[in-house]
């Protein structure tokens, strides 16, 4: 190996390193339970450590009752009281005083857990270390917020699978293969800062794209490639429902892998793999969707939560009344789309923790970048290779169908009184359900920045203008976080 190459690893580890760290700062200034539902997914977790997988929307076990009770903070969705602060956290209060008010509010909780239909793959594996933390002795707020610093190990594959996607498609531009990890490791996403299952989306996606972009570049796959790209598929479903369109784009993408087989000649040498692929990845798909049906009586197991969120489907006349074919509508759903998949959804004291030109900073160049990258993917833009095309090209399919996947969510429900989405604001604005596409997404985001840039002969400029954007994003996020550093129920406070 050579030199260079060994100090470019070991500059991306230590941005792995940057990356845990900078989860662990943020995973612990936040108290529980955040309002992005931490307790039902928390609920998840805590049932499958003892081998519990529900059946129906059952409510909150005894366990996680007795954790929501002791260190929920009021400061997500409720103002700061006038003149005073919160009252201390429960957990800081004596024994006798604490129980009876754990045991009322625990006979008072009645609504059911409706996460419960989620897949399995999240809640397993955080399962497990929930019981490993156990083992270690770590219990009360600490077995907490040790569950939450699972999500270190996260980001930190995440980064590396950047490094390597990156290294895959741009193998000569230092620029890229450095800039993408980097980006990755200082995205102020509040998801990873939090129990649930979004954050395992864009290491089981980013591991396929991967995998379906070194399907694109060979002539003829082996066996171990389709295994392999089938399993990281089946992954990224069994991780949230919401990575179907993701998993569509793949579906094309493969096809069109198999017509060019068929045309040179290869398909019947590819069959073997293509025929792993398909079994690797439709077989766990399969068996959890038939689990759906027989427990919550549909495939996806959506049925029984949309009914207890009092949605209905609307009738498709009323489809195109829709706020969000009007330009004011769709540059709403869009805008905060993109805010909350660069920042996340939290509120505090009931705002969004976001700045409004923050917000906008991200909307419009994440429009503007991404303009310029498909540009940059016309065949006269410029030498590209076709493997380098089709990956990106891959990447952008995937972010396109995620959004328009929202977009078809918000058009046909009739939200009625339901908080989020609402008739008011009818529109799935949630960006942590797009991460499953956060590498190509950020991939795309560099290629378009360096395109802005295509006129500047010196590297060192677009270094500078990269490290600008990334400098914006670390001090916006201190100053939109820096009032949950000061909560008394955060880690930092027990």
């Amino acid at each position: 190996m050579a030199q260079s190459e060994l100090d470019e690893r070991k500059l991306i580890l230590l941005l792995c390193l940057f990356a845990a760290i900078h989860v662990f700062i943020y995973s612990a200034a936040f108290p529980f339970f955040n309002d992005v539902d931490e307790e039902a997914h928390f609920d998840l977790v805590v049932k499958y450590s003892h081998g519990h997988l529900p059946r129906a929307l059952e409510p909150l076990s005894n366990e996680t009752m007795d954790y929501y009770v002791l260190y929920l903070s009021q400061e997500y969705l409720w103002p700061a009281p006038p003149g005073r602060p919160f009252p201390p956290p429960m957990w800081a209060w004596p024994a006798d005083k604490a129980a009876p008010v754990l045991a009322a509010r625990r006979a008072l909780w009645k609504d059911p857990n409706h996460e419960a239909s989620q897949p399995p793959l999240y809640y397993a594996l955080a399962g497990l270390w929930w019981d490993m933390g156990k083992l270690c002795g770590f219990h009360g707020g600490f077995l907490l917020y040790w569950l939450r610093f699972l999500n270190l190990i996260f980001v930190a594959a995440l980064v590396w699978l950047g490094y390597v996607a990156t290294r895959l498609v741009f193998p000569k531009e230092r620029f890229f293969r450095v800039g993408v990890p980097a980006m990755l490791a200082f995205l102020p996403q509040t998801a990873f800062y939090s129990i649930q299952n979004d954050v395992l989306s864009p290491v089981c996606f980013g591991a396929a794209f991967i995998l379906l972009a070194r399907l694109n570049r060979v002539e003829l796959p082996g066996v171990r490639l389709g295994i392999g790209t089938g399993l990281a598929l089946a992954a990224t479903f069994l991780t949230k429902i919401s990575n179907l369109p993701l998993l569509i784009v793949a579906a094309v993408f493969v096809l069109i892998k198999i017509q060019r087989l068929a045309r040179a000649g290869n398909l019947r040498a590819a069959f073997p793999a293509l025929l792993a692929l398909a079994a690797c990845a439709a077989l766990p798909m399969a068996g959890w969707l038939a689990w759906c049906k027989y427990n919550f009586g549909d495939f996806t197991g959506t049925a029984a939560k949309i009914q207890y969120l009092g949605w209905t489907y609307k009738p498709f006349a009323e489809w195109r009344e829709h706020p969000v074919f009007t330009p004011h509508g769709f540059w709403t759903f869009i805008s905060t789309l993109m805010a909350t998949f660069w920042q996340g959804e939290f509120l505090w004291h009931r705002q969004p923790l976001m700045l409004p030109v923050v917000s906008a900073f991200y909307a419009v160049s994440s429009a503007v970048f991404l303009v310029l990258a498909v540009a940059g993917l016309r065949p006269q833009a410029g030498m590209m290779a076709g493997s380098q095309r089709g990956a990106l090209w891959l990447g952008f399919g995937s972010f396109i169908a995620a959004i328009a996947f929202l977009g078809f969510l918000s058009i046909i429900y009739d939200f009625h009184n339901c908080f989020y989405p609402s008739r008011e604001h009818p529109y799935f604005t949630s960006g942590r359900l797009m991460l499953g596409a956060l590498i190509p997404f950020v991939m795309l985001y560099v290629y378009g920045l360096n395109r802005a840039l295509v006129r500047v002969k010196n590297n060192r400029v677009r270094l500078l203008a990269l490290a600008g954007v990334i400098l914006f994003m670390l001090i916006s996020e201190i100053a939109t976080d820096w009032p949950v550093f000061f909560s008394e129920y955060n880690w930092f406070h027990m």
